[in-house]
């Protein structure tokens, strides 16, 4: 089998096929590593490891031989620079961390590396995963495999758009995402793959890079829906290191992935629809409904009347958090130090930070130090955190009308760099969708659903009970199955 050919099946498909000897993981790891090689021009790595998965792939091939292969051995994946990886540099594509190489693992990799899998490299995305588009990374922005009308440059959505676009442009079998407000959603949806974020606390945030405490969660991005459920079975579980970690047992998700909805009932919720939405989103949106139906459930209406709220709330509860953050980064400890002049330790500290963050993350933190600041805390920060325990309310008053939800997962198609960067609130309603769910801690997967009238990816986002990740998979796979998506981009790089 040629070893180009390789880079085109599912991480389902290559686990099987390594098990069945239909070629080797030292082929797989190779094919891959040219592929990233060749896509460059994407800006989806910001380092490069092919040696991890070349070693990988010989202890996979030594365990496969032996017939001792772990649930990934031999998968080659890509993983977000938001996860220490250790000797391997990790910025958070900031400059403020350049050079940084942790001498630890993040529970996640190391969850990941222990199940077999090797590393290509690490992933761009927006800076310290603040945006939605992968323009404020400080190395550039990641470009989409897709393009646009009149062959525009597209973004591939954040802020995971470097697992995104390589998930999408076939570099990676998969790919590590982390999602606060819809950063593996949006991006998912953007660029024709499936991703979800799973409950709050099933998977650990020891190792990650820092945005938001009470919302970051990582998750898996990859071709499918079964690609999914096979890595975030390896990425979930208990961390004694992580505070906010579940104590939970973890299903075998991709075992119990089933279509057959017969019995469950799927809510619609009506605050969804926004002015202004274009038709295409709504059209995609009954046929998901169509489809469901078809699956054997149930559709009933229900209600979330908080949504409304839900970006304002979001939008002052993550730079509060992330303020307090990223105080840590001040050129004492570790990462750039600008030291100006006969200058004292206060200048050290402005020259460092002013140096070594971007316009976005500046802008969010002055947003979070401002509404934690006295005379403003209570006005801003404590009632945003009474309008987040309305809306998780709204989702438990939902789940007795329902089992899930299904709604779109952004407002529009991808769109061209530069369109929206330079008014930052069009920027942040591309969350509109996928907010609501991430301040109520829910598992939220979106799917690939659909394309509009130019021929770019649409997904549909299916919304969870608390730890009911299964039931989102099942819902998302009936989708998946009814779609039988098999739009690709064309190769241009």
């Amino acid at each position: 089998m040629m070893t180009s050919n390789l880079t085109d099946f599912t991480l389902a498909q290559m686990r099987d096929g390594l098990r069945a000897r239909s070629f080797s993981a030292k082929e797989l790891a190779t094919a891959h590593i040219e592929a990233v090689e060749a896509a460059r021009p994407l800006n989806a790595f910001l380092v490069e490891t092919p040696e991890h998965a070349l070693k990988a792939a010989d202890a996979a091939d030594a365990a496969l031989t032996k017939g001792e292969a772990k649930p990934l051995s031999g998968i080659p994946l890509g993983i977000k620079d938001l996860f220490c990886t250790e000797g391997v540099q990790t910025t958070a594509a900031s400059k403020i961390l350049e050079g940084f190489v942790p001498q630890y693992e993040s529970t996640i990799t190391a969850k990941l590396f222990g199940d077999g899998a090797g590393m290509l490299g690490k992933l761009n995305l927006d800076q310290f995963a603040m945006g939605s588009s992968n323009e404020t990374s400080a190395y550039g922005n990641v470009i989409s495999p897709w393009r646009g009308a009149g062959d525009a440059q597209l973004v591939p959505g954040g802020s995971s758009g470097g697992s995104s676009s390589a998930v999408a442009a076939r570099l990676c079998a998969g790919a590590t995402g982390t999602d606060t407000g819809g950063s593996i959603r949006q991006p998912a949806a953007f660029t024709g793959i499936a991703g979800i974020k799973p409950t709050y606390g099933r998977c650990s945030r020891w190792g990650t890079v820092a945005f938001a405490s009470s919302l970051d969660q990582a998750g898996p991005m990859a071709r499918d829906v079964r690609d999914c459920a096979i890595l975030l079975k390896s990425m979930c579980g208990f961390d004694p290191k992580d505070s906010t970690s579940l104590d939970v047992a973890v299903p075998d998700f991709e075992a119990a992935l089933s279509g057959d909805l017969r019995g469950k009932k799927v809510g619609i919720p009506k605050e969804y629809r926004l002015d202004g939405m274009p038709e295409e989103i709504e059209a995609l949106w009954q046929q998901g409904i169509g489809w469901l139906r078809e699956a054997g459930a149930e559709i009933v209406d229900v209600s979330l009347p908080h949504t409304h709220y839900a970006l304002p709330t979001y939008y002052i509860v993550a730079p509060a958090e992330a303020s307090s953050n990223l105080a840590r980064y001040d050129g004492v400890r570790y990462g750039l130090r600008e030291t100006p002049q006969g200058g004292s330790l206060a200048e050290m500290y402005e020259a460092t930070r002013a140096a070594g963050f971007g316009p976005e993350v500046k802008r969010r933190i002055m947003i979070g130090t401002y509404v934690l600041s006295a005379g403003y805390y209570d006005a801003y920060y404590i009632k945003a955190q009474k309008v987040r325990a309305l809306i998780a309310r709204d989702f438990d008053e939902a789940w007795a009308k329902c089992d899930v939800l299904l709604a779109p997962t952004a407002p529009s198609a991808a769109f061209a760099f530069g369109s929206k960067s330079d008014d930052p609130i069009a920027m942040y309603l591309n969350d509109v969708f996928t907010v609501p769910s991430s301040l109520a801690g829910l598992p939220a997967m979106s799917v690939p659903a659909g394309v509009d009238v130019d021929g770019l990816p649409l997904g549909l986002q299916l919304i969870g009970k608390s730890l009911d990740e299964q039931g989102v998979l099942n819902a998302g796979y009936a989708i998946e199955k009814a779609a039988n998506f098999t739009a690709r981009p064309a190769r241009w790089w």
